[in-house]
C-alpha cells in the first residue's frame, strides 16, 4: 500500500483495487485490559442465560452473584459495542438505517416441512481471553444443520454476507429470516436472498424467540465450547467453533430429530437429482 500522499491513488482506491477493507487498513487495534475483557465475558455469559435482562438487571447481577462493581452506563455501552440487548417488548430503543425496508415477520405458526424451507441467521459476541470476535450463522430450521458461518473482530457486514454467499453456494430457502438489525435491512444483504429467490422475513422487534433455533445453538456452542475451553486467541477459537459446529452438524444426535444428526436429516429430506 502506498502512502496517500506519495501516490495519485486514494488509500479507497487502493483498497478496491486491492480487494482489501479500507477500515482495516488505518485500524490498529489497541489492547484491552484484563478489566475490559473480564467485563465483556461476565455481561456476555449473564445475557446468554438470561436474555431478557436489561442492562440495569445485568448490572445488578454482576454484582451479586460476580462481586464485580461497576456502574449502569459502563454495562450499556459495552452492551451496545457487543449489539445485544434485553429481548422483551419495548419501544423503538434502537432502529434500522432508515433508507432500508424492514421485512414483515412471516413465520408465525409457521413450522418447517422440508430442508431449505426456513433458515435463520444471527450474530453473536464470542469473548476469549485475549480479545473478542464476533460470529455470524446460518442454520435450516427443519433440520438444524448449521448451513454456513464465520467470524471477524469488527462488526462491518463483510463477514455476513461471506457467510450468506457460502450458504447460497449450495442451496436457497424459501424463507430466510433474521432480527431487524442494520446488517440484515441492507440491501447488500436481502438483495443476495431475493436473488436467489427467497421470501425475506424478519423477527418482531423485542420477540425473545423468533429465531428460537440459532438462539439455542449460541447457547450450546457458548456453555458446552466457548466459556469452557477459554481461548486465548482468535485462532484458537476460530479452530474450536468450526469443531463444534462439525460436531453439532455430524455427530451430536438430537432429541427433536429423533436422535438423528442434523447433518443427516439435511441431506436426507432434500431431493436427489437426477
Amino acid at each position: 500500500m502506498v502512502d496517500f500522499n506519495d501516490s495519485d491513488f486514494s488509500v479507497s482506491a487502493q483498497a478496491r483495487m486491492l480487494g482489501l477493507n479500507r477500515t482495516s487498513l488505518y485500524y490498529k487495534p489497541r489492547p484491552s485490559s484484563e478489566w475490559d475483557l473480564q467485563l465483556n465475558r461476565l455481561i456476555d455469559i449473564t445475557y446468554t442465560k438470561h436474555p431478557e435482562f436489561g442492562y440495569r438487571r445485568i448490572t445488578a447481577w454482576l454484582e451479586s452473584y460476580y462481586g464485580f462493581h461497576v456502574d449502569k452506563k459502563t454495562v450499556l455501552s459495552r452492551m451496545q459495542a457487543m449489539g445485544i440487548q434485553a429481548v422483551y417488548p419495548r419501544q423503538c430503543t434502537s432502529r434500522a438505517n432508515p433508507a432500508n425496508t424492514v421485512y414483515p415477520y412471516l413465520l408465525s405458526g409457521v413450522q418447517a416441512s422440508c430442508p431449505d424451507h426456513v433458515w435463520s441467521i444471527d450474530i453473536t459476541y464470542i469473548p476469549i481471553r485475549k480479545s473478542w470476535l464476533y460470529l455470524t450463522a446460518i442454520i435450516d430450521w427443519y433440520s438444524r444443520f448449521v448451513l454456513a458461518w464465520e467470524v471477524d473482530n469488527t462488526l462491518e457486514i463483510t463477514f455476513v454476507l461471506d457467510a450468506c454467499k457460502k450458504a447460497l453456494g449450495n442451496s436457497a430457502p424459501e424463507i430466510m429470516n433474521s432480527d431487524q438489525g442494520s446488517h440484515f435491512t441492507s440491501p447488500r444483504y436481502t438483495g443476495l436472498f431475493k436473488e436467489a429467490g427467497s421470501k425475506i422475513s424478519m423477527d418482531h422487534r423485542g420477540r425473545a424467540y423468533d429465531n428460537i433455533f440459532i438462539e439455542r445453538f449460541w447457547r450450546s456452542l457458548k456453555y458446552e465450547d466457548i466459556y469452557q475451553k477459554d481461548y486465548q486467541y482468535p485462532r484458537e477459537a476460530r479452530k474450536g467453533i468450526r469443531e463444534y459446529t462439525d460436531f453439532h452438524n455430524n455427530e451430536c444426535p438430537h432429541q427433536s430429530l429423533g436422535y438423528k444428526t442434523p447433518s443427516r436429516v439435511y441431506h436426507a429430506g432434500k431431493p436427489r437429482s437426477s
